[in-house]
């Protein structure tokens, strides 16, 4: 879904610590996820080192949870802990038997929506209209690339039916909204030709949810 690397790559998100300095604790992170854990972390001052796998793995959600192993294995032995920064994401499970495999804890939910949106208001949103697309800032912003281009509707533009012709609105869930991405989100809903509803949520349900995953183990993680 993006041009992030193929393998982990990793950030420290705290910047006062050495170079040789390994932060306790090490989050696998969905890709469309990094960089908010990334600000949330240098915001709170989290020792946190961030890995994070591509985006693109959403597009085929049955290889995620082998992903996050083969990332968490050498992690588990240079980290204290290791969580994982994705919700079940359509892995029907096999992400939560790799956690129960390897001791580790992810993110709560079925998909990131939950975590930003919350369960009881994202059900809320599907029990209004079963046909509810949701877009996060990172969709948004990279819709061209991730639904456009991947799916071939620049290509093939009658194919728009074929996935979208279900659906009757668009859910933007909006984690920090500004007029350059609030007119991104126009477009791609028109692209859909279907409307558009914005949903301020910020960050505060993914922060929360990392503390509460951070806080699960004793080390102190500040700088």
């Amino acid at each position: 879904m993006s041009s992030s690397p193929t393998a982990p790559t990793s950030t420290t998100a705290s910047s006062s610590n050495s170079p040789s300095e390994v932060p306790p604790i090490a989050l696998i992170a969905c890709g469309a996820l990094a960089q908010p854990c990334a600000e949330i972390a240098q915001r709170r001052s989290w020792r946190l080192d961030i890995h994070p796998l591509p985006p693109l793995l959403h597009n085929q959600p049955h290889q995620i949870a082998g992903q996050v192993r083969a990332a968490a294995e050498p992690l588990l032995a240079s980290h204290h802990r290791v969580l994982i920064g994705y919700a079940d994401c359509g892995t029907y499970g096999a992400l939560d038997q790799v956690c129960a495999d390897l001791g580790l804890e992810r993110l709560p939910g079925l998909h990131c929506y939950d975590v930003y949106a919350g369960p009881e208001r994202l059900a809320a949103f599907f029990e209004e209209q079963p046909g509810t697309y949701v877009f996060t800032d990172f969709l948004v912003a990279s819709f061209a690339r991730t639904v456009v281009r991947e799916l071939g509707l620049d290509r093939w533009p009658d194919l728009r039916n074929d996935y979208f012709g279900s659906y009757t609105r668009v859910v933007w869930l909006a984690q920090a909204r500004d007029a350059a991405l609030t007119a991104l989100a126009h477009e791609a809903a028109e692209r859909l030709g279907l409307p558009l509803t914005i949903v301020d949520t910020g960050q505060a349900g993914l922060e929360s949810a990392l503390e509460a995953l951070i806080e699960g183990g004793s080390p102190a993680v500040t700088a």
